[in-house]
C-alpha cells in the first residue's frame, strides 16, 4: 500500500523519527521515498544516518509532490505550521495529523483545500514499537485514506480506527497513560527501595511486573478484576494491599487523571482551532 507512496514527514522529532523506522523496519517503503523536516540539522543528520532518508529544513519543499504528508508538530505550533503549508499543498494529499487536540475540520480549514486528512492519537511506546495508536477519518478521507494511516501506525504497535469525537477521550487515556505507567512504575521501584531490595533489582522487578501483567491481560482475554480476584487469597497479602489502594482512591485518580487530559485536549482544539 506505501510502497509506491512518497511520504513528508514535517516536525520529524522523537515520535516522526519512531514513525520513519517502523515503516522502514517493517519494510512498508523505502528511505528514498521519505523525506524528513525539522529546524535541527543536527537532528536530521542523524536520521539521514540511521535511515537514509531524504531532509530538509525546509517544510514547503518535504511536502512538494509528496503522497502522504505526516504532520508531527505540536499543537501550539499548529497554526504557523498549517498557514506555511497552505500555498503548497494539494486536494489530493492525504494529511495525516499527529497533533492532539487539533480537528480534522481545523486543519482542512487553514490548509484552505478539501484534502483528505487522518488524524491520529499514538503514544510514546511507539518508540518501542509497542504503540497504542487511535486513528479517526476527517470528511475527505475515505476508506482508502484511513487504511494508509492504519498502515504506517501498525508498523509501531497496535491500531484502531473511531470516530473523531472520541480522540479527546484517546488522548487522555492511551496517549497520555505512558506517564501514569511510568508514575506506577517509579513509586514501585521506591516501595522495594524503602523495603530493602536494592534499586536495580527493584527496578528489574517492577518494570517486568508491568509487562508481564499487561500481557496477561491481552493474551488470556480476560477482564483485569478476573485475574486480580484470581490471586487474591482470604487474608493474604494482595486483598490487604487492595484495601490500601482502595483507601488511597486508586482507581479514582487514575479515572480523574484521564478526565482532566482529555478536557485539556479540548481545550487545546479551542485554543487553536478556529
Amino acid at each position: 500500500m506505501l510502497s509506491n507512496k512518497r511520504i513528508a514527514v514535517v516536525g520529524a522529532g522523537h515520535m516522526g523519527a519512531a514513525l520513519i523506522g517502523g515503516m522502514l523496519r517493517a519494510k512498508l517503503t523505502a528511505p528514498k521515498n521519505i523525506t524528513a523536516s525539522r529546524h535541527s540539522e543536527d537532528a536530521l543528520a542523524a536520521l539521514r544516518k540511521d535511515w537514509g532518508v531524504n531532509t530538509t529544513t525546509d517544510n514547503k519543499k518535504a511536502v512538494a509532490g509528496a503522497d502522504i504528508i505526516v504532520l508531527a508538530v505540536k499543537p501550539q505550533v499548529s497554526p504557523q505550521v498549517l498557514a506555511e503549508l497552505s500555498s503548497v499543498v494539494k486536494p489530493g494529499q492525504l494529511v495525516v495529523s499527529l497533533m492532539a487536540g487539533i480537528t480534522t475540520k481545523t486543519i482542512s480549514q487553514k490548509l484552505g483545500q478539501p484534502c483528505p486528512v487522518v488524524r491520529s492519537m499514538p503514544n510514546t511506546p511507539c518508540l518501542v514499537d509497542a504503540g497504542a495508536t487511535a486513528v479517526a477519518a476527517g470528511a475527505h478521507a475515505g476508506p482508502e485514506g484511513l487504511a494508509l494511516a492504519e498502515k504506517i501506525f501498525s508498523s509501531v504497535g497496535q491500531v484502531v480506527a473511531l470516530p473523531e469525537t472520541a480522540m479527546d477521550a484517546v488522548t487522555g487515556l492511551s496517549g497520555t497513560g505512558p506517564v501514569y505507567i511510568f508514575m506506577v512504575i517509579e513509586a514501585m521501584i521506591d516501595g522495594g527501595v524503602k523495603m530493602g531490595i536494592p534499586r536495580d533489582v527493584a527496578t528489574k522487578l517492577a518494570t517486568q511486573t508491568v509487562l508481564g501483567a499487561a500481557k496477561l491481560v491481552i493474551e488470556t482475554g480476560k477482564h483485569p478484576a478476573i485475574l486480580k480476584d484470581e490471586v487474591t487469597t482470604p487474608g493474604g497479602t494482595a486483598i490487604n494491599a487492595i484495601h490500601m489502594l482502595e483507601t488511597k482512591g486508586l482507581r479514582s485518580v487514575l479515572i480523574d487523571a484521564i478526565v482532566t487530559a482529555t478536557q485539556r485536549s479540548q481545550e487545546l482544539s479551542r485554543l487553536y482551532g478556529d
